[in-house]
C-alpha cells in the first residue's frame, strides 16, 4: 500500500455488485508512520489493514468495499491537523481514523470539527471523555488513560506498596497518568510521594533518578518513544536488584523484545497491558484468530521477523474502532457524507459490546455521552522473561460517572446532544437522522427516530452513572 492510498483489495469482491452504490468507503488512516510513534504507527497499520481485509472478505460495508486512504502526520500535533484537512478536502474521505498520540489528537481534533468529519481515534487519551474535544471526536474501541490508572490502583496498593513515585513523559499522555493515579492510589490509602516528569526527546534519564525518594515503594513508569529501551536499561542500572517495586505500563516497553541484553532485572516486575503480548494458555479461539490475521506469533512478535514485536496492548484498537464504524455506518445505513451526523449518533447509541471476533480485547461498556468506552485491563507479571497475566480487572474497576458535558442545542429537524466546549455541532441530517439525546436534570431521554433499544440506552447510561462508576 502506498503511503497516499491503497485499496483494501480482497475475495468475494463480486458480492460488492449488489450495492446501490459500489462506490468505496474511504477512511482516511492518521499514521504515525514516522516520528516518536512509528513503531506504534507500524503495528497500527498493519493492523488496520487485516481488520479491512476481513471486513471486506464478509462483503465490505452495506455491500461497498472499504479503502483505507493512509497519510504520515509524523506523530506531529501540527502536520496531524494537516492530513485531517487533506482527508477531508483532497482524498474525500468519509471519516478520519485511526490516531495515538494525546497530541495529536488535541492537535488535530479542532480540524475535524471545522470540517464536521467524523475523526474515530484509538489513543488512550482522556482528552476524549473529558469532553476538550468535539462531538466529532469519539473513541470506542480502546480505553482511557483515567479508567486504566484507577483499574491498577487498587492492586497496587494491595500487593506492591503503598508509596508511590510517578514517571512519566512531560507532554498530555504523561499528564493524564500524573492526574489521575494520583488520586486513585490516595482513595485506596497511599500517597504519590514524587512526581518526575521528564521531556518526550530526552535520550539520557540516569539524571532524573535521584530524585525518587528512598521511602519510595512502588516506582510507576509511564515512559515510551525510541529512547524507553535506554531508559529501563538506565533505570536498572541505578537500582540494582535492591530497589523499588517496579509496575510499569507495558508502553514502556511496546516493540521491544523482552529478552533484548539490560532488561533481566525486570524479572518479577509487573505491567499493565491492554491486551496480552503473550499467547496465554486459557485464550478463547477468536483471540487465536485476531492474532493470526494480526501476524504475531505466541510471544507477540511478527511471524515473518522474530525480532519485530508488536505493540499488542494497543493495536487491538484499530481492530475493534474498524468494526464498530462499520456497525455504525450499517446501523445509520450510511450513504455519503450527509450521513456522518447519522452515523455519530449510531455510535452514540451502542452500549454493550461483547467479547468476540470483533472485539477480542474483551468485553467493553461505551458510554455515548462523553464518547468513551470502558473495558477490561490485565496485570502481568515478567517471569522467564516472558509476561505471564496474574490479574484481570472488571469494567466497574475503572469506569468513571462523566462529567455534565453536554448541552443542547436544536435544529429544524431534530433536537440534538452537543457535548461541551462544542463550537461545532452536529448539522441536521434530515431523515437520515438516526436520533437525538437530550439529558436534562441528570436524566437521560432517548427519542429514536429508527428502531434502536431503547432500553438498553437507557439502561447502559444509568449503569455508568451508578454509584459503583464514582
Amino acid at each position: 500500500m502506498g503511503a497516499a492510498a491503497g485499496l483494501v483489495a480482497a475475495p468475494g469482491f463480486v458480492r460488492y455488485g449488489q450495492a446501490q452504490s459500489s462506490e468505496p468507503i474511504k477512511i482516511g488512516f492518521q499514521c504515525h508512520r514516522t516520528g516518536i510513534g512509528a513503531a506504534y504507527g507500524r503495528w497500527y497499520d498493519r493492523v488496520t489493514t487485516a481488520a479491512a481485509k476481513r471486513i471486506n472478505d464478509a462483503g465490505g460495508i452495506n455491500g461497498r468495499p472499504l479503502e483505507i486512504i493512509i497519510e504520515d502526520d509524523g506523530t506531529d500535533p501540527k502536520r496531524g491537523a494537516e492530513v485531517v484537512e487533506k482527508f477531508a478536502n483532497q482524498h474525500k474521505v468519509d471519516l478520519v481514523y485511526g490516531t495515538l498520540f494525546s497530541h495529536v489528537v488535541v492537535g488535530s481534533a479542532p480540524a475535524a470539527g471545522e470540517l464536521k468529519i467524523p475523526y474515530y481515534v484509538v489513543s488512550e487519551g482522556y482528552h476524549v471523555a473529558s469532553g476538550k474535544m468535539n462531538r466529532y471526536c469519539v473513541q470506542p474501541g480502546i480505553t482511557d488513560v483515567k479508567a486504566q490508572a484507577r483499574s491498577m490502583a487498587p492492586w497496587i496498593a494491595g500487593n506492591l506498596g503503598k508509596k508511590v513515585t510517578l514517571v512519566y513523559p512531560d507532554y498530555a499522555f504523561g499528564h493524564d497518568h500524573r492526574d489521575f493515579f494520583t488520586p486513585a492510589i490516595e482513595a485506596q490509602g497511599g500517597q504519590v510521594v514524587a512526581k518526575v516528569p521528564i521531556p518526550p526527546t530526552e535520550t539520557s534519564f540516569t539524571r532524573y533518578f535521584p530524585q525518587i525518594p528512598r521511602d519510595t515503594d512502588v516506582i510507576y513508569h509511564v515512559m515510551v518513544g525510541p529512547a524507553v529501551l535506554t531508559f529501563v536499561k538506565e533505570m536498572g542500572e541505578f537500582f540494582g536488584s535492591g530497589g523499588p517495586q517496579l509496575f510499569g505500563f507495558i508502553d514502556s516497553l511496546e516493540a521491544v523484545d523482552m529478552g533484548s541484553p539490560g532488561l533481566e532485572f525486570l524479572e518479577g516486575s509487573h505491567f499493565w497491558e491492554g491486551m496480552p503480548r503473550y499467547a496465554q494458555p486459557d485464550q478463547p479461539d477468536y483471540v487465536t484468530a485476531y492474532r493470526e490475521a494480526a501476524g504475531i506469533d505466541e510471544n507477540g512478535a511478527s511471524v515473518n521477523d522474530a525480532k519485530d514485536v508488536s505493540t499488542a496492548a494497543h493495536m487491538f484498537g484499530c481492530w475493534e474502532t474498524l468494526n464498530i464504524i462499520k456497525a455504525s455506518m450499517e446501523a445509520c445505513d450510511y450513504k455519503g457524507p450527509d450521513d456522518r451526523a447519522a452515523m455519530i449518533e449510531a455510535t452514540e447509541a451502542m452500549t454493550e459490546m461483547e467479547a468476540g471476533p470483533d472485539h477480542p480485547q474483551g468485553k467493553k461498556l461505551f458510554n455515548g455521552k462523553i464518547h468513551q468506552v470502558f473495558g477490561e485491563q490485565s496485570i502481568s507479571q515478567v517471569k522467564d522473561g516472558k509476561l505471564e497475566v496474574v490479574h484481570r480487572t472488571s469494567i466497574e474497576d475503572g469506569a468513571t460517572s462523566p462529567r455534565p458535558i453536554i448541552r443542547q442545542c436544536r435544529s429544524k429537524t431534530s433536537r440534538r446532544a452537543a457535548f461541551a466546549p462544542h463550537p461545532y455541532p452536529l448539522p441536521a441530517s434530515g431523515e437520515r437522522g438516526m436520533s437525538a439525546l437530550r439529558l436534562s436534570h441528570g436524566m437521560a431521554r432517548r427519542f429514536s427516530f429508527r428502531s434502536f433499544h431503547e432500553s438498553a440506552f437507557v439502561n447502559g447510561l444509568r449503569s455508568v452513572f451508578s454509584p459503583r462508576y464514582a
